[in-house]
């Protein structure tokens, strides 16, 4: 119940990468047979990549994953066209991947907007129209939340953001290989990917750079990536994300519909069957697979504790990965107590999820919930209206 954490690489994804790996271990950028062979398949993997999301081959940049595709557009957009200005534009719920971009560039001579959001996780697009100014360089946005799966009106961010002549980048880790993502209809100038969120290796990512836009790298010593991003590229690693990308898409439609209803099952049974319980995130507009409950006079961590025992593997929206006590920042962007924040835990499902994983977790949840609200001195002492 931890999908959005990372996925299991597939098994017709390891055959692809397994020859790259011990036969064809060429480097791309050598001139012999060996490099050449490399440099074919990176080529086709790249090419690969391109037409799934309705891009061309040189608008896409291989990286080491999420993380550093985020950074490599938020800081090497900022500084190619530091001339238009040095401001940037992002929401108070985005992946600590852009957040902290976004606070490196403030601390370098660069001012940053933080747009409010809605009870489910929306970002206000007329404080949107607000922000944007001549000197707005980027406007990025995360595309569907990493936490709560609440996916953002991209289409109107984007077409905002034109309007005024600000760039824009989606940060599209959760939603590359979950739901449809097309870069032409989008019209999106930036847009981030990772392979291990869609049953590919982990390590292997990819920026999406519209033809014409202007970044400047992150790491230099070598001309590799159209001088975007030096360094020996992960060859088997954009082998298998191309495979592993293929198979999301021919399989998206179908996975869409059936993950969609297991969410919505198990949304149902655990605000019918355990009280005092809020969903977060948006009802409907959010990521098929994502379920993200606060439960009220409990823990999130000690949920998660008791789950694992279980063998529920499931994560917890009340602090960060960095072990800090602090409630979520998306959930009290969102106007969620910081009381109810820290009782929030996030499943995600995935390939391998069945009816009966959900039925098994949600009684699991009833029981664990049941023992920890019996020790707490708060529970009973009064109304709670936090369920819906």
């Amino acid at each position: 119940m931890d999908y959005a954490a990372t996925t299991p690489v597939l098994p017709e994804v390891l055959d692809v990468m397994r020859p790259y790996m011990l036969e064809t271990f060429g480097n791309p950028s050598s001139i012999h047979s060996f490099g050449r062979e490399a440099k074919r398949a990176l080529d086709d993997a790249r090419e690969k990549i391109a037409s799934l999301l309705s891009a061309q081959p040189e608008e896409i940049v291989f990286t080491s994953g999420g993380s550093e595709s985020t950074n490599l557009a938020i800081k090497g957009c900022a500084e190619a066209n530091v001339k238009k200005g040095r401001h940037i534009i992002t929401s108070s719920v985005e992946h600590h991947s852009s957040l902290d971009a976004v606070k490196y560039l403030a601390r370098n001579g660069f001012e940053a907007t933080y747009l409010p959001v809605d009870s489910h996780g929306i970002v206000d697009l007329d404080a949107l129209r607000e922000s944007i100014r001549g000197d707005t360089v980027l406007v990025s946005i995360i595309h569907a939340n990493n936490e709560v799966g609440t996916i953002q009106p991209v289409e109107e961010i984007i077409e905002i953001a034109h309007e005024k002549g600000a760039l824009v980048h989606l940060d599209s880790v959760q939603a590359v290989g979950s739901i449809p993502v097309n870069v032409r209809e989008l019209n999106v100038d930036l847009l981030s990917m990772s392979a291990h969120k869609f049953y590919g290796p982990k390590g292997v990512g990819a920026l999406y750079v519209r033809k014409g836009v202007r970044i400047a790298p992150l790491i230099h010593g070598g001309p590799q990536e159209r001088k975007r991003r030096a360094g020996t590229e992960n060859v088997a690693g954009a082998v298998g994300m191309a495979k592993a990308l293929e198979l999301a898409v021919a399989g998206m439609e179908e996975e869409v519909s059936r993950l969609t209803r297991l969410r919505d099952r198990m949304i149902h049974a655990i605000l019918s069957r355990i009280s005092h319980v809020r969903l977060n995130g948006h009802p409907t507009q959010r990521l098929p697979n994502n379920v993200n409950v606060s439960i009220e006079f409990v823990e999130g961590e000690a949920v998660l504790l008791n789950l694992d025992l279980k063998g529920i593997a499931a994560s917890s929206g009340s602090a960060c990965t960095s072990g800090s006590l602090s409630p979520s920042h998306v959930l009290m962007a969102m106007g969620v107590p910081p009381e109810v924040a820290h009782g929030s835990i996030r499943f995600t499902m995935g390939r391998g999820t069945t009816e009966a994983d959900v039925d098994y977790v949600v009684d699991t949840l009833v029981d664990v919930v049941a023992k920890l609200r019996e020790m707490s001195p708060l529970y009973g002492t009064g109304p709670c209206d936090c369920k819906g």
